[in-house]
């Protein structure tokens, strides 16, 4: 197109191997050529409250977390694991789609920490069971870590992402959670961010992200 005049830049016919800015106004056959302008990506971290589900919509009209941020950004977002309706604590928000494939994929092996307070306290041995592995109506569930700091309270770390993995522990125990807060997700914490707000990821934080989605491991034991 170029050797047969077609392209034009800022009203001069182009020249082959001819270096651009970037900012010049070029067209095509005397039609303006318009780039689509490059995606701004969004990483957000959102305290969710108790309340809220982790879906973008809801056909009951549900009050949804992203709700409480898409009234500020004109970016569609998309949320990366979720967190059950009466849970509450630290959700990621994204426009990324390749970086939330990646941290959803069952081989990142994601830590996601959690504050429970029970109803009851919880039973002697509790923290090594569930460390060990725990069946609950024919599924197995495992905790990384369990820190005991009070009769009816710990902090629990999770890798596999099973649904409602902690309620339905509590449950085999006969237990029910009065809290159940997640408060790390990965290397991304802030215990200063008040339930309902959000904030954008810093740089720093992006990149520890990215880091940790680069070291996800493949079925077969290897690192991708």
């Amino acid at each position: 197109m170029i050797r047969q005049g077609r392209v034009a830049v800022d009203g001069h016919s182009a020249v082959v191997g001819e270096k651009i800015r970037g900012d010049e106004a070029i067209s095509i056959d005397g039609k303006p050529l318009q780039l689509a302008p490059e995606k701004h990506l969004r990483y957000i971290l959102l305290n969710k409250p108790k309340g809220y589900l982790s879906s973008s919509s809801d056909p009951f009209g549900r009050p949804c977390a992203l709700e409480l941020i898409s009234a500020s950004i004109p970016e569609r977002l998309y949320n990366i694991g979720r967190l059950d309706q009466w849970s509450s604590g630290l959700l990621l928000f994204t426009n990324d789609g390749e970086l939330a494939a990646k941290l959803m994929h069952p081989s990142s092996e994601i830590e996601k920490e959690y504050v429970i307070s029970t109803d009851a306290p919880l039973p002697e041995g509790f923290a090594t069971k569930f460390i060990h592995g725990i069946v609950h109506e024919g599924v197995r569930y495992r905790a990384r870590s369990v820190r005991q700091t009070a009769p009816d309270r710990a902090f629990i770390v999770l890798i596999e992402g099973k649904n409602r993995e902690i309620r339905r522990v509590l449950e085999h125990f006969k237990l029910r959670a009065r809290i159940l807060e997640r408060v790390r997700i990965g290397p991304i914490a802030d215990a200063k961010l008040p339930p309902g707000e959000w904030r954008d990821l810093s740089p720093k934080e992006v990149e520890a992200l990215k880091s940790l989605a680069k070291a996800q491991r493949t079925p077969g034991g290897r690192q991708a």
